[in-house]
């Protein structure tokens, strides 16, 4: 009798506690501050806000908790105090979260993935002083402008990435190589490097872009290690938009017409004079997203061939892919893949700083081979390049307007200084360009 008794005891208790939280994990970043409640379950949950003080309440429904708030690690500007409160029935667990100012969480489950089991997310949009973005400089007189690189480390906070043999993060690497090759590009005369993460947490993939966009960039390089079933795979690949990408995106852009004059810049003013006319809509962003094609594709071709000369390559052609961050119809991107993060001996290599500054020195090769031969028209490096014979070898998906805006020329004079007769250029053909 005794022993059903304690059976049924024992099934009431699990009934009534059927889930747990297990940790409670804090990712701080310039915008958001990122909170994780890792569960035994799938959680069962409500939340609200109260004022005088700021607080976040989480009740979390027939749950208890193995949580020790005293070994949180609470790096948040925005959190002051977590602390639990009586609940409003027994089998439920609540949270407080005490808050320096009040805010709109957004607030939202995920399912295992992973070495994670199930989550509850919340989302606390706030800008961290501590933590703040980098500054973006002032405009500087025609001629002095500095070559922008927005530098991307892949994941971050919640999202780890691939995962090595050894338990390697690929967002620890992403972000060491990337914090390098901005340290590169810092000291080079004419040049600056901004990146969209500084710390690990996680950034929203469209966000990427727009932090360099808000930097005005003249490129995005996203920062990664591979990853694949198979251990045996080695070796660094550039992979830029595919076609089929960039066409879903057009449709995409022309929704949301009303964004594209801050979106696009210059190509963006001239698409709000346009009354809303599709077509002319439709012409101004093939013809930015091609050149935007275009030109990442160039960019890769000079990286790889800087790479190839230190690291072994896995692809020697840049590949091409249906990825979040290539997408700018207006920032030249590419997803640069270090190695492969799955094979042990490349998982040992890239966790090596001498291998890391040597990923990150050829990366930086390539960009400034590229911009050797393209310099951005009102630049420091086109300033300094004045007075200098250039030549440029026409590439797929180039004609002579491209070519001409690119060096800040007219068409007529590019066309004169080369005694050209039509408009029609050859792939491969090599044009002298006349001074700026």
């Amino acid at each position: 009798m005794k022993s059903i008794l304690a059976f049924f005891c024992f099934w009431f208790s699990v009934s009534a506690w059927a889930n747990q939280l297990e940790s409670i994990r804090i990712w701080p970043s310039p915008d958001n501050t990122r909170i994780v409640l890792d569960m035994g379950t799938a959680p069962a949950y409500e939340y609200f806000m109260l004022t005088g003080p700021e607080r976040l309440v989480v009740d979390l429904s027939q749950t208890q908790s193995r949580v020790k708030f005293a070994a949180i690690n609470n790096n948040s500007e925005l959190i002051t105090k977590i602390r639990s409160s009586t609940p409003p029935v027994a089998s439920s667990y609540r949270l407080v979260f005490e808050l320096k100012s009040g805010v709109k969480p957004v607030v939202f489950p995920l399912a295992p993935a992973g070495d994670y089991g199930h989550r509850l997310v919340i989302d606390l949009p706030y800008t961290d002083k501590s933590r703040a973005p980098q500054p973006v400089r002032k405009m500087m007189p025609v001629g002095q402008r500095e070559i922008v690189i927005a530098i991307d480390p892949g994941h971050g906070g919640e999202d780890p990435g691939a995962i090595g043999p050894k338990k390697n993060r690929e967002k620890h690497i992403t972000l060491a190589i990337s914090r390098r090759l901005a340290d590169i590009i810092n000291k080079e005369p004419g040049m600056r490097a901004v990146l969209t993460r500084t710390g690990d947490y996680y950034v929203n993939l469209n966000r990427r872009s727009e932090i360099a966009r808000k930097a005005k960039a003249d490129m995005l390089l996203s920062i990664h290690a591979d990853s694949v079933a198979n251990s045996g795979p080695r070796g660094a690949s550039v992979w830029v938009l595919s076609s089929n990408r960039a066409n879903r995106e057009m449709a995409g852009w022309l929704e949301k017409q009303e964004r594209q004059s801050e979106l696009l810049g210059g190509v963006g003013q001239v698409i709000s004079q346009t009354d809303g006319n599709p077509y002319l809509t439709r012409t101004f962003l093939d013809l930015s997203m091609d050149r935007s094609r275009a030109d990442s594709y160039a960019i890769s071709e000079h990286i790889l061939s800087a790479m190839s000369k230190v690291v072994r390559l896995h692809k020697r052609k840049p590949e091409h892919a249906s990825l979040a961050v290539l997408k700018s119809p207006d920032i030249p991107s590419l997803l640069i893949e270090a190695g492969f993060i799955s094979n042990p001996q490349e998982e040992r290599l890239l966790l090596s700083a001498s291998h890391q500054q040597k990923v990150a020195q050829a990366v930086f090769a390539g960009v400034k081979s590229y911009y050797r031969q393209n310099q951005p028209s009102g630049t420091m490096v086109a300033n300094q390049a004045s007075g200098k014979a250039r030549q440029h070898k026409v590439r797929t998906g180039e004609n002579l307007s491209l070519i001409a805006q690119r060096y800040g020329i007219s068409v007529s004079r590019l066309k004169g200084h080369n005694s050209l007769k039509s408009d029609v250029v050859r792939i491969g053909q090599v044009l002298n360009i006349p001074g700026s």
